[in-house]
């Protein structure tokens, strides 16, 4: 849905909220629950929807009349398309396990390479004339899998991206369409918060990249930097902001001042805890953060030491056994929460970190895709959960009202 000055903006939620497996599964999710969503939000305009799709269902949806049938029934719904969400390459819920499997296959593997062309393709369909598309992506690799400096690993990135961009660019070229795709930093990915993004990019992305989109396009490698700077881009994850004790006005900074432009703003909320002192405290600290320990995601810790500087665990299980040594004086974890809970017991969200990047999309309007990303409802405790179609509502009441907009 348009909002703001002049419809600027376009707000949705990402279907990866959705449980179940498959295109058929997902199809029915929409067919029954955006129509109730828009009629409550959005009954006489445009609706629009953030698409997550697996590898699997972007066969799926190019296969026999599916895409034109989804087509059928967006203009009927009177909904649209503009951004998709291209990070998780395989199947998200089900009870699976994912972990660091989330990451796989990394941008430097064709099938990370294959799978962004065909959602490209299918954004490419779906975007509604002269409206501009976004595609976030991974990180580009789990940390842990990289060796620092592993100049082989950075080449086959770098090769990797500069094939993707100049599909958009040709796309740019035939129709006006123009796509980006947006890298999502986050905790223990290769690129982990905005600082380590911008020096990717100054670095060895766009010094690596530009020639060889030069060379496979014929341009100068100024106008493949620029080309660069215009396809790749960053999704700003409210959520990965706040846990890594971002300030938003200094990573918005870092990244201007590298080119780098935000293509997504991924409206979400983490937890966060500060440790109490006593050990019956944390104790119970502990119990609670239990309910949240057992899913198949990863939820990274960041830690907040009493002496000062930051400390990290790859996972909240891993992270709990150290709790009731109480040197710690803040942690904040990587599990997505709705944004209309303040907190629940001794754990606040992380929402008002995302309400200080709200305010300063109103004062500065940096980016115009936002994408409501509270994906975790199927593993919610059970006095957190409400009827999907319900808290997908709240959320997106909370996004205006903070935003300074009403419907």
């Amino acid at each position: 849905m348009q909002i703001g000055p002049d419809g600027f903006f376009h707000l949705t939620y990402c279907t990866k909220i959705h449980p179940g497996t498959g295109w058929e599964e997902l199809c029915h999710h929409l067919h029954t629950q955006v129509p109730r969503l828009k009629e409550r939000l959005s009954p006489a305009q445009p609706f629009g929807l953030g698409l997550r799709l697996s590898a699997g269902e972007c066969e799926e949806l190019l296969t026999g009349r599916n895409l034109e049938e989804f087509q059928e029934f967006l203009a009927a719904q009177g909904l649209y398309v503009f951004t998709m969400n291209g990070f998780p390459y395989g199947a998200f819920h089900g009870g699976q396990r994912v972990k660091a499997q989330v990451f796989a296959p990394d941008w430097q593997t064709e099938d990370r390479v294959r799978y962004t062309l065909r959602l490209i393709e299918i954004l490419r369909q779906l975007l509604p004339p002269g409206l501009e598309g976004s595609i976030s992506t991974s990180p580009l690799s789990y940390k842990p899998w990289v060796r620092p400096g592993d100049a082989a690993t950075r080449e086959r990135i770098a090769a990797n991206l500069a094939a993707v961009v100049a599909a958009m660019a040709r796309i740019r070229d035939e129709d006006g369409t123009l796509i980006h795709l947006d890298l999502e930093p986050e905790p223990d990915g290769l690129v982990e918060n905005s600082g380590e993004l911008a020096g990717v990019f100054r670095d060895w992305l766009l010094p690596q990249a530009a020639p060889l989109l030069a060379r496979a396009t014929g341009i100068s490698v100024a106008a493949a930097r620029e080309s660069l700077l215009t396809h790749l881009r960053v999704c700003l994850d409210t959520c990965h902001l706040a846990v890594a004790y971002e300030d938003p006005a200094a990573a918005l900074d870092a990244l201007a001042q590298e080119g780098v432009q935000v293509g997504k703003v991924q409206i979400t909320a983490g937890l966060k805890a500060l440790l109490p002192r006593d050990a019956a405290g944390r104790a119970a600290l502990a119990r609670q953060l239990q309910d949240f320990a057992p899913s198949p995601y990863l939820h990274q810790v960041l830690v907040r030491k009493n002496g000062g500087g930051l400390g990290q665990f790859p996972d909240l299980p891993e992270a709990l056994p150290t709790l009731a040594a109480g040197r710690d004086r803040e942690w904040r974890i990587h599990y997505h929460t709705p944004l209309f809970v303040a907190g629940h017991g001794l754990l606040r969200s992380t929402r008002d970190e995302t309400r200080e990047v709200l305010n300063l999309l109103g004062q500065r309007g940096f980016c115009r895709h936002l994408e409501i990303e509270t994906y975790t409802w199927e593993i919610l405790p059970p006095e957190l959960k409400k009827d999907l179609v319900d808290s997908l509502e709240l959320e997106y009441r909370w996004v205006l009202g903070n935003l300074g907009f009403c419907l």
